[in-house]
């Protein structure tokens, strides 16, 4: 059942008076764990891996999916002191990506009606609360890229199976053409997430998502049948039902050459492309039923050719107990992603900040949506946070920035 989103789309300004988080507010182990009622604009985190409770003492899993209320006298989420946040457009069916055209249209990957949206923002810098329909026809649509980056001729978008391409030029808000499909055959079912992202004029990144929560119905294989299956992918691809993904693939402009370009990454939920370095971003829903805090949800760097543990390991070496005694020759090639987010805050996109409205130590930060999941009690997430930079690296870190979105228990 396809849920319908009230409150699709805020945009968060700034007055000019905001200040930087207090650095006396950071919360580090177990004092950075908690819940929707533990959250405060500026409130700062700092996971790291030895934070990771044992999972042999983990919990038992819990689940409680959350009921929707109407919002009420105009609330609207609050945020550090002078920025605002503003409804922009509502009654949408479950919205789910946000890409930015260079020219500053925003373009919604409108899921449940399976559309593309296109606002474009007035002279005052404000978006319309009626959008334009750029495509239609495309159930579960999900992924959007403007490609090349720098000057784009084409818009990408993702389906579960497939991905288009559409012609585009500046000020496009409606498809020209139909579309063309570039790239087919991507594995359906499971999670059907497909963020896209262009690191550069040559090639494309696309996300597939696992089929499964931790492959446990994966086929037995020997290490002499699994040597031979990867030198067909690369290192650490699952098989099976989860052949070819909880990958990221790379795949030329025309969708030829398509192949993996990263493995281990369970549900890839949001992609961009870090403009400081050019490195693609990823955002992670990681694993379910191991209990309230395992494993952490990230945020990282993707490098070709990495290896990011599942379902075998989680945040590095760390074992998944479903998976005793499995794959012992990946232990130490499971990477530790750059930023940890508290367990089951569920990401799903992520955006770096380059422009000059916000203070200066905003510029080079990311932002992350966290959706919240059924699997948690008390709830965390549902908001947004900030990822902290310094010199172009993170620093692991993280800040309240948008909250609100929870009204009771």
């Amino acid at each position: 059942m396809r849920v319908r989103i009230a409150i699709a789309l805020f945009a968060a300004c700034c007055a000019g008076t905001a200040t930087a988080a207090d650095s006396d507010a950071l919360r580090t182990g177990r004092a950075a764990f908690g819940s929707w009622r533990d959250d405060a604009p500026g409130v700062r985190r700092h996971l790291r891996a030895s934070d990771l409770p044992d999972a042999a003492a983990a919990r038992a899993t819990v689940g409680a999916s959350p009921a929707q209320r109407a919002r009420r006298d105009g609330r609207v989420p609050s945020l550090p002191p002078g920025f605002g946040a503003e409804l922009v457009a509502e009654g949408l069916d479950e919205p789910r990506t946000l890409s930015v055209a260079p020219n500053g249209d925003v373009f919604l990957a409108e899921t449940g009606a399976g559309r593309v949206l296109a606002f474009r923002p007035g002279a005052d810098g404000r978006l319309p609360a009626k959008p334009v329909v750029f495509a239609q026809g495309l159930p579960g649509v999900y992924g959007l890229a403007f490609f090349p980056p720098s000057a784009p001729t084409a818009l990408y978008v993702s389906q579960a199976e497939r991905v288009l391409r559409f012609d585009y030029a500046k000020g496009d808000t409606v498809a020209r053409a139909t579309p063309s499909v570039v790239l087919k055959g991507i594995p359906g079912g499971g999670h059907s997430t497909r963020a896209l992202a262009a690191p550069d004029a040559q090639r494309l990144l696309v996300a597939v998502g696992s089929a499964s929560n931790v492959a446990t119905g994966m086929p037995d294989r020997s290490a002499a049948d699994i040597e031979a299956f990867e030198k067909t992918r690369m290192r650490g691809a699952a098989w099976g039902a989860e052949d070819r993904r909880a990958a990221v693939w790379t795949i030329a402009p025309d969708g030829s050459d398509a192949r993996l370009y990263a493995t281990g990454l369970r549900n890839c939920a949001g992609m961009t492309v870090q403009p400081a370095t050019k490195a693609p971003w990823c955002v992670v829903n990681e694993r379910d039923g191991l209990g309230n805090d395992l494993p952490f949800e990230y945020a990282t760097r993707v490098r070709e050719g990495g290896f990011y543990g599942w379902p075998w390991y989680y945040i590095g070496a760390h074992a998944e107990p479903r998976w005793a005694g499995a794959r012992g020759d990946l232990e130490d090639e499971a990477i530790v992603p750059d930023v940890l987010v508290q367990a089951h805050s569920a990401p799903l996109g992520i955006a770096f900040y380059d422009g000059t409205m916000f203070p200066p130590d905003y510029r080079g930060d990311a932002f992350v949506t966290l959706h919240g999941s059924w699997n948690r009690v008390p709830r965390t997430g549902y908001k947004v946070v900030r990822l902290r930079f310094a010199n172009g690296a993170p620093t692991g870190e993280y800040d309240d920035f948008m909250i609100g979105f929870v009204v009771d228990d």
